[in-house]
């Protein structure tokens, strides 16, 4: 296993990282205790999960996946050997009426009371990573190309919000702070908040941004990678085979029984115009060249520089082992530039 720095944190994660989303709806506590006992044989130190995990969310499945790896904690006693990442929501809280009670904002009481559940179900005193799951305010993400304008609906002030994380570092409930589904301009408000503080101000920097990442979608190169390599604010990416979309499974329409798109039924971001072209034409590469697709679309993300960990999920043993082979597989220069020229055709289908 490849370890890497996590920012500025003097931590190393694994290259390749493990989601948790599927356990508690797609998987049982008992699979994803396997995968858990899989990853750390194979080195992999590095788990990210959410306070709104299992997906598809529901008030049922609300902290499901936190409690699995609780007990997995409470059982095997390894909390010591795992960098542990996990996550609060933000605004819009529409949609999410279960989750304290659909007023979560990014406020000091919403974070305390997010972060002392998420401790309760995981089972630890301390959460390594603390990331906020999306802004706390509109910006364009999750499939959205356009950004819509619209600073009435800010939420939390970013200096408040860190204020409030300071005071969880210095509790030791958390140990650093990471942000997720950001902008280039977010960023850089986090980092500049924390900078103006100064060092003796205890405002933690953030250290990561986990960002969707993957052949799909390579936005994060256009305005993200500068940040992340001249600020130390690595990506954590997420969905590098595109939510399963990689593999082909999607394609002409299908849905197989048990994946995610036959679970949820709210519209994918990687079902869009393009999507099956730019994937076929990435099967064909890994085709030609004897590479299983999710391999080399994961094998991808990790010659990025700008890439802290790529993270990982699967709801088979099977399909677990063969994504973390992807570490092995090092993708040459011509698969790169065929990869490449496909990407000029048909850039970004599914941001």
């Amino acid at each position: 296993m490849q370890y890497r720095p996590l920012g500025r944190t003097g931590l190393s994660v694994s290259a390749i990282g493990l989601g948790t989303m599927t356990w508690g709806r797609q998987n049982t506590e008992a699979e994803g205790h396997a995968q858990m006992d899989a990853a750390l044989d194979r080195g992999i130190n590095f788990w990210d999960t959410a306070e709104m995990y299992a997906i598809p969310p529901t008030a049922d499945t609300y902290g499901k996946t936190e409690e699995v790896i609780g007990s997995w904690f409470q059982s095997r006693g390894k909390r010591d050997k795992v960098i542990l990442a996990s996550k609060i929501i933000g605004l819009p809280a529409g949609g999410f009426g279960w989750i304290r009670e659909g007023k979560s904002r990014l406020d000091r009481a919403n974070l305390f009371a997010a972060v002392e559940a998420s401790l309760s179900r995981l089972k630890t005193d301390y959460i390594d990573l603390y990331q906020i799951h999306w802004p706390d305010r509109v910006t364009n993400r999750f499939g959205v190309r356009t950004y819509k304008h619209k600073p009435e609906q800010d939420g939390v002030p970013i200096e408040e919000t860190l204020a409030a994380l300071a005071e969880l570092v210095q509790a030791g409930k958390i140990r650093h702070v990471g942000l997720s589904n950001e902008s280039p301009w977010g960023v850089m408000r986090w980092l500049r908040a924390a900078e103006v503080a100064g060092e003796l101000s205890g405002l933690p920097r953030v250290a990561s941004i986990q960002n969707a990442y993957n052949l799909l979608n390579r936005t994060f190169e256009n305005g993200l990678s500068e940040v992340a390599l001249r600020e130390d604010v690595g990506l954590l990416a997420y969905s590098p085979l595109a939510a399963g979309t990689l593999t082909g499974k999607y394609l002409n329409g299908a849905i197989p029984p048990g994946s995610r798109r036959s679970l949820d039924h709210r519209p994918s971001r990687y079902n869009t115009v393009n999507a099956d072209a730019a994937t076929e034409a990435y099967l064909d590469i890994a085709r030609r060249h004897g590479l299983a697709p999710n391999q080399m679309a994961i094998a991808f993300t990790l010659q990025q520089p700008f890439v802290t960990s790529s993270l990982i999920g699967a709801t088979t043993m099977e399909t677990l082992i063969s994504n973390i082979d992807s570490l092995d597989l090092t993708l040459s220069p011509e698969v790169m530039a065929e990869i490449d020229a496909v990407h000029n055709r048909m850039p970004d289908p599914c941001p």
